[in-house]
């Protein structure tokens, strides 16, 4: 195949092979604005090839997106060189989405929940636990063994283990919640919260956010009432990740996402995204959804 058909063959595949390549990508760094950039750059790559022929666009195309996002997790030391806690780009899913495909999206929690793991680990359990390819498949993209494909599946789950899954039954604020935080009512605010509850911000070094999780329920109610009353000015619900969340405005300018993980009833973690470069594009999805803030607030 010559240079020329390969670039064809590209033109030909990319509206079909563009949206999944992102959407791998951005399951294992987190970032969607990252995940855009990483699967650009392997565009680029597969077209700057020599006269060698790339014979199967597909695999080369996956297996240089997978090695790009697991080289960008590891060079973007998100434990020791981000300022505070570092927290995955938020997405909206209410609405169906040019870009990924909103029913594979992985929940904001779980996303939350990889940062425990290693750039590889994650990237194995991700192909394997959420888009099901099959140990061969990982171990030839990767480029160890099967074997190890499993092993490594093992050890994530392990560092994983959690009995706070997310609930897909719950994709709302619970009913009463928006009612204590107006009036102010922490004993009641509380009676939302399971006793495990953790409130974990990231502002990125750019905004004020806290830079350490905030845990139980006296100090979560705290934390929380303190940011509703601070920023309501408007105050929109809104579906990120399949968990519902509270996007706050100021203007037409989104400050701050809450994300909510509910378990058993109770909300059990609760997410702030603060830093402006990871709400650039929820604000953009919401505004231009003409979605109306909550008239209560």
């Amino acid at each position: 195949m010559e240079i020329t058909a390969v670039r064809d063959g590209i033109e030909q595949f990319a509206g079909s092979l563009r949206p999944v390549l992102v959407h791998y990508a951005y399951a294992i760094t987190g970032s969607r604005e990252t995940a855009r950039d990483l699967v650009q750059d392997a565009f680029l790559r597969l077209l700057e090839q020599p006269d060698r022929p790339v014979r199967d666009i597909w695999n080369y195309l996956i297996r240089t997106v997978i090695h790009l996002s697991v080289n960008e997790v590891k060079r973007s030391n998100r434990v020791s060189g981000y300022p505070g806690i570092w927290l995955p780009e938020p997405v909206a899913t209410e609405s169906a989405d040019g870009a990924l495909k909103q029913s594979d999206i992985l929940s904001y929690s779980l996303l939350a929940l990889l940062e425990k793991l290693d750039p590889r680990q994650r990237a194995v359990f991700v192909l394997r636990e959420a888009f099901d390819f099959e140990h061969a498949e990982i171990a030839d993209i990767l480029g160890f063994s099967a074997a190890n494909s499993r092993q490594l599946v093992s050890r994530a789950k392990k560092r994983l283990t959690t009995p706070y899954l997310p609930d897909s039954k719950h994709i709302t604020i619970p009913e009463g919640y928006l009612e204590a935080l107006r009036s102010g009512d922490i004993e009641r605010l509380k009676g939302f919260f399971h006793e495990d509850i953790r409130s974990v911000s990231d502002g990125g070094g750019k905004v004020p956010a806290a830079r350490r999780p905030v845990v139980g329920r006296d100090d979560v109610a705290a934390f929380v009432s303190g940011i509703f009353h601070k920023f309501r000015r408007r105050l929109v619900a809104a579906t990120v990740n399949h968990q519902p969340a509270l996007l706050f405005f100021n203007d037409d300018k989104l400050v701050t996402c809450q994300v909510f993980q509910i378990y058993n009833n109770l909300i059990i973690n609760t997410y702030f995204l603060r830093n402006p470069e990871k709400l650039r594009e929820l604000e953009y999805a919401v505004v231009t959804s003409g979605r109306v803030e909550l008239s209560s607030c």
